[in-house]
């Protein structure tokens, strides 16, 4: 009996740790715990004493990079010359989701990426990588290395093999704009809550260059052949949806969710659009956008899909804040502008921050899509000074350098929102969704 009553003290003593922390895992067999890289919760960044703002001001001055990333993005091609062109993976992780590799699974803590198709984990005995990393040797489902001659590896760019011969497939990728890695194709098993997809290929890193590389990896869920929906075979039947929480919410972690189960029995779609010529993106049809009441004059072939020139809009995880081609952003701001009145005032990557006194006077942003309007809830169209003194409408413009219309409605704006990606279906659903 005294046993019996020790027990469940101590069982009581758990749960109520596990209740009153709020980094405690609430992963369950439907979601995934999503973790803002920058909250208290990340393993990788320790808090520091600054504004959510200038967190968010830093992210987002890496866009550029991101965006001009995406611009480049073609159709992979198989690679049959020794040395295949490396391509500049510009990948902006703002979520990571735990998951599993081998067995008995090895915690990482991975980068969400909805517009890289390929994942990659650091190996053990990595040069420049972090304290952790995945140990093949003591997975007992580790398969080993590809060689040059198997499907996955004229998948994968930045390949590195001779026209013929069963060479190890090894690749090298740039990251970051001022980091790169190479890596060794692998497979082993990849646990995500409580499925598991074997024989999943990934790149095992064996060295990296630079500090911008995510620590811990990174797990594409873009469209492409290499990525978890298509690895995964009818797993997940080609369905996932996630919710990000806010950029202020330091305790409280988003969700992942995989296949169809668990997703929003109500949820409003718009088609999902893919081009041969960026295959890896999710593009949908972006047909008007307003500020308040007023519809902004925008001439049609700035928001245009062409499966072609891989012009258009697509939704992506891993840029900070909204993008748009400089002359439809110039109208959004300037109509923007016309019903807040001003000063105006620049920070950063935002060109329109007003006295937040003024706030009252700022008008919704509505995105058209085919068969679907999203009207942004105010947290996700303005974002505030550290002194809250200022408020500004938190988009900006593309490079001017991009070599085609590509506008990007990105994480910022996508918070407590869920995102589902139906690809079997081609069709994009969004419901309004708190997950702080």
């Amino acid at each position: 009996m005294e046993f019996v009553a020790t027990f469940l003290l101590f069982a009581f003593f758990i749960s109520s740790t596990n209740a009153l922390d709020p980094c405690a895992s609430q992963t369950n067999a439907l979601g995934l715990s999503l973790i803002p890289v920058y909250g208290k919760c990340s393993p990788f960044n320790p808090p520091k004493p600054v504004s959510w703002l200038n967190t968010v001001i830093d992210m987002a001055s890496k866009d550029l990079e991101r965006v001009n990333y995406l611009s480049t993005l073609t159709a992979q091609k198989i690679t049959s010359a020794p040395i295949a062109s490396g391509q500049q993976v510009l990948n902006i992780g703002n979520y990571i989701v735990r998951v599993k590799l081998g067995t008995p699974g090895q915690l990482m803590f991975m980068v969400l990426d909805t517009s890289t198709d390929s994942a990659w984990a650091p190996c053990s005995g990595c040069i420049g990588c972090s304290a952790t990393t995945f140990s093949p040797n003591t997975s007992s489902t580790y398969g080993g290395s590809l060689d040059c001659s198997t499907a996955e590896c004229t998948q994968v760019r930045g390949v590195s093999c001779t026209a013929t011969g069963s060479s190890a497939c090894s690749f090298n990728q740039s990251y970051g704009g001022d980091s790169s890695f190479s890596a060794t194709l692998v497979k082993d098993s990849l646990r995500l809550g409580n499925d598991i997809v074997p024989n999943f290929a990934f790149g095992c890193i064996n060295s990296i260059s630079g500090r911008s590389i995510p620590p811990q990896g990174l797990l594409g869920l873009g469209r492409g052949p290499m990525s978890l929906l298509s690895q995964s075979g009818s797993l997940y039947s080609g369905v996932f949806s996630y919710c990000l929480p806010s950029f202020k919410s330091y305790y409280f972690s988003g969700s992942l969710k995989l296949g169809p189960a668990g997703q929003p029995k109500s949820i409003r779609t718009t088609p999902l659009l893919r081009s041969p010529h960026r295959p890896s993106l999710y593009y949908v049809n972006l047909t008007g956008i307003s500020v308040g009441q007023v519809r902004v004059p925008i001439a049609p072939e700035l928001l245009a899909f062409n499966p072609t020139t891989g012009s258009g809009t697509i939704i992506d995880s891993g840029t900070v804040i909204t993008r748009f081609v400089q002359p439809v952003y110039n109208a959004i701001r300037d109509e923007f502008r016309n019903q807040v009145k001003g000063p105006f005032s620049s920070l950063g990557a935002f060109d329109t921050c007003f006295t937040a006194t003024n706030e009252d006077l700022a008008p919704a942003i509505t995105f058209h899509l085919t068969g679907l309007t999203l009207t942004l809830p105010m947290e996700n169209s303005l974002i505030h000074s550290s002194s809250g003194s200022l408020a500004c409408l938190a988009m900006a413009a593309a490079p001017s350098n991009v070599n085609s219309v590509l506008n990007i409605i990105a994480s910022l704006q996508q918070q407590n929102l869920r995102i589902m990606f139906d690809v079997a279906n081609s069709r994009l659903g969004i419901a309004r969704e708190l997950c702080n």
